[in-house]
């Protein structure tokens, strides 16, 4: 054989084992930049979720918290039309159109609320159909609230909680 022909059988035998070695190499950064996007795709997923699921249990605490103001809203104009409501009496009183609820004997004639007895039956309720929590047979107490509003709000209180 000749000398040239063993150095060439030897650089292509070089050039191929190189080629080899580039491709697996190669091969090797793709199969791990594939998996580096697996792993980045997975918790790209997860943290999605994980926000997600904040999102949920703030816009439930909010919407709460919004019906509470709006409770707090009604009571607070309800209790301004009763102060409306007692200061239009005191005027009343002041300019002397209101004597006959002053001067009348009976106390049911002059617009005050009879005493409470204490009298109740055997459920509990007063003469008035209050019961001893101080709310009425419709579910309302003694502000004007509806009982079963806040029952409900706390039922779905418990419902975000789990």
């Amino acid at each position: 054989m000749s000398t040239a022909l063993i150095i060439v059988i030897v650089v292509v035998a070089i050039i191929v084992v190189s080629a080899l070695l580039f491709a697996m190499t190669r091969g090797r950064r793709v199969a791990a930049e594939r998996r580096r996007q697996r792993v980045l795709e997975s918790r790209r997923e997860q943290a999605a979720t994980e926000h997600r699921q904040v999102a949920e249990a703030r816009t439930g605490r909010a919407e709460e918290s919004e019906h509470r103001a709006r409770l707090a809203t009604a009571r607070a104009e309800r209790d301004r039309a009763e102060a409306r409501l007692h200061e239009e009496s005191a005027l009343a009183h002041e300019r002397g159109l209101a004597d006959d609820q002053l001067m009348s004997d009976d106390p049911d004639e002059t617009g005050r609320d009879r005493v409470d007895n204490g009298a109740v039956d055997e459920r509990g309720i007063d003469e008035r159909g209050i019961d001893e929590r101080g709310i009425d047979d419709r579910g309302i107490d003694e502000r004007g609230i509806d009982d079963r509003e806040e029952v409900a709000a706390d039922s779905r209180r418990q419902n975000l909680d789990r």
